[in-house]
């Protein structure tokens, strides 16, 4: 069964970072209706290590669901678009792994590029992710927790290559989450 993408791209019109994951898991597994919704990804506990020093940050306080409401607002305050390169896909197996997803359909990254012209930095989360985009866009890989310089249309972008913020990549949240700091600290969105 071929799946269309359940969500629209997420781009503050002052975004000056891209970040794009591969698709999202099965909406049995949401929590929200919006991106990282699986309560078993750490995107949000890594944010809110990051950015207010606390983990559980934009969980509700049941613990049961992330919140939503706060997340829009914290991401479009900072300039964080979000989406995924993928607007189609088939699941080979009945799971969220990247390594079952065939794409049917690439997301047009170059389209996404042009309605956030302040744009500087595209960071994916994960190998899929980045071998769809590279596709797309001639860019060298960096390595995990590294960048590379790319053009795009007279603009000088990077590409940063982070660690996917699923519990199935072997790295501790703490690690994780120094690696994405660092990144945030060079694109200038730690301060405020």
């Amino acid at each position: 069964m071929i799946e269309q993408h359940p969500l629209e791209p997420f781009l503050p019109c002052h975004a000056k970072l891209l970040m794009l994951g591969s698709f999202p898991p099965q909406q049995k597994r949401w929590s929200m209706d919006f991106f990282y919704p699986n309560l078993q990804n750490d995107m949000w506990r890594i944010f809110g290590l990051i950015f207010f020093k606390d983990k559980d940050y934009f969980l509700l306080p049941e613990k049961k669901a992330f919140h939503k409401a706060s997340i829009i607002d914290f991401l479009t305050k900072k300039g964080i678009a979000l989406y995924d390169t993928a607007t189609m896909v088939r699941r080979l197996q009945d799971n969220a792994s990247d390594k079952f997803l065939e794409v049917i359909e690439p997301t047009d990254i170059r389209l996404l590029l042009k309605q956030i012209p302040q744009c500087k930095a595209i960071v994916t989360t994960g190998q899929k992710a980045t071998d769809v985009l590279r596709n797309q866009i001639e860019v060298n890989e960096p390595a995990v927790g590294k960048y590379t310089e790319f053009i795009f249309e007279d603009r000088n972008l990077f590409l940063y290559r982070m660690p996917s913020s699923s519990r199935a990549y072997p790295l501790a949240i703490e690690k994780k989450a120094e690696v994405y700091r660092l990144m945030f600290n060079e694109l200038g969105l730690l301060e405020e």
